[in-house]
């Protein structure tokens, strides 16, 4: 990694030191445009909301508090490496899936335990359309390294 990458990612590091999960996820989510950054963990079947940011500051709707795997963009993200829409209702990729249409945008990244294994998904969405330029998303991948074992902590209490 070079030097200004190193500088880029101190601020995530001082708000993880300061605040932990949540903290991170509210500094990401202050850098881009959607409602939601959120933190899940795959249980089984299921994804599992670890922390939750919320631009609009309301409490984390019960649905995405777990949510099936199938019904998932995460199932993505796990299965591909990434994933990235910026409009689902017009993403053929997402064809038949039960929330295509319903979330607007959906930008996620993996999150890896300590042996690298496949752990969980770190990402932005939104009901309205957003995008996400090509930069904040590699910003994403590198925040998603350095989060992992904050998130893989977090989840082990």
């Amino acid at each position: 990694m070079s030097p200004s990458l190193y500088a880029t990612l101190d601020p995530l590091r001082a708000a993880l030191q300061r605040e932990g999960l949540a903290g991170g996820l509210r500094f990401l989510n202050a850098r881009v445009p959607h409602r939601y950054t959120a933190a899940y963990r795959v249980q089984q079947d299921t994804l599992v909301n670890l922390d939750l940011f919320d631009k609009a500051g309301e409490v984390r709707p019960e649905f995405l508090a777990s949510v099936p795997f199938e019904d998932s963009f995460c199932q993505f993200v796990l299965r591909d490496g990434q994933f990235r829409t910026e409009c689902t209702a017009e993403d053929g990729r997402l064809d038949g899936h039960r929330y295509q249409g319903v979330m607007g945008a959906y930008h996620g990244v993996p999150l890896v335990d300590d042996h690298g294994g496949l752990f969980g998904t770190l990402c932005h969405f939104d009901t309205a359309d957003r995008t996400l330029p090509d930069e904040e998303f590699a910003f994403l991948q590198k925040a998603a390294r350095l989060m992992s074992a904050v998130v893989t902590r977090q989840a082990a209490r």
